[in-house]
Formats: C-alpha cells, sequence, structure tokens
C-alpha cells in the first residue's frame, strides 16, 4: 500500500515562510502529476498547486506570486517520489490542513499536515 507523507506544517506569523514536503512510501506505477490541496473545516479541499511530469505547473489564483511548487522527483535510484510546496508571504487565510495528492492510475492522498498563520 503505497502512503503519501507530508511533513513540514506548523504556526507562522503573517509574513513567514513554510516549506511543505511529500515523499511517497514507495514509487508509484505510472505516476503522471502531483500537487497539493488544503481544506478549512466545513469547506470543501481545494487546489493549491499541481506540477505535471512533464514540468507543467498550475497554481490557485489566491497563491500565485507567493506559493511555489518543486518539480517533483522521480528517483530511480530509491524509486520514491517526492513534491515540495515553498510558502512566502503567508496570510491568515493559508490557514487550512494541506493535502498532498499523487495522481496515477488512482489518486493517492496523505494524511493532512496543518499550516497555521497568525496575525
Amino acid at each position: 500500500q503505497v502512503q503519501l507523507v507530508e511533513s513540514g506544517g506548523g504556526l507562522v506569523q503573517a509574513g513567514g515562510s513554510l516549506r511543505l514536503s511529500c515523499a511517497a512510501s514507495r514509487s508509484i506505477f505510472s505516476i503522471t502529476m502531483m500537487g497539493w490541496f488544503r481544506q478549512t473545516p466545513g469547506n470543501q479541499r481545494e487546489l493549491v498547486a499541481t506540477i505535471t511530469s512533464g514540468g507543467s505547473t498550475n497554481y490557485a489564483d489566491s497563491v500565485k506570486g507567493r506559493f511555489t511548487i518543486s518539480p517533483f522527483t522521480i528517483s530511480m535510484d530509491n524509486a520514491k517520489n517526492t513534491v515540495y510546496l515553498q510558502m512566502n508571504s503567508l496570510k491568515p487565510e493559508d490557514t487550512a490542513v494541506y493535502y498532498c495528492n499523487a495522481l496515477a492510475l488512482r489518486s493517492y492522498w496523505g494524511q493532512g499536515t496543518q499550516v497555521t498563520v497568525s496575525s
């Protein structure tokens, strides 16, 4: 069973930065895209940023210019897939649980990591 493990969340003041990491427990066959989504209580999970195996990126309008998703790496040595999200100029409205996603023959989700931005 493949697991996506996120790390890097935490509490930060407005204007600060955080870097989220996501690593698959083992190689995911035919992976085409990895990305980050976020969810707040009572709301649907929303897209933050995605990146394809070809390097194409997509960002939510609310994070453009502030967040950067790095090219996800497919390491053939240790057969792991990883993706990172650099979040700068954080705002209180960025507070949410952030989930890593990997899209292959099926969709995989991480357990989520809390990001809290204080004003």
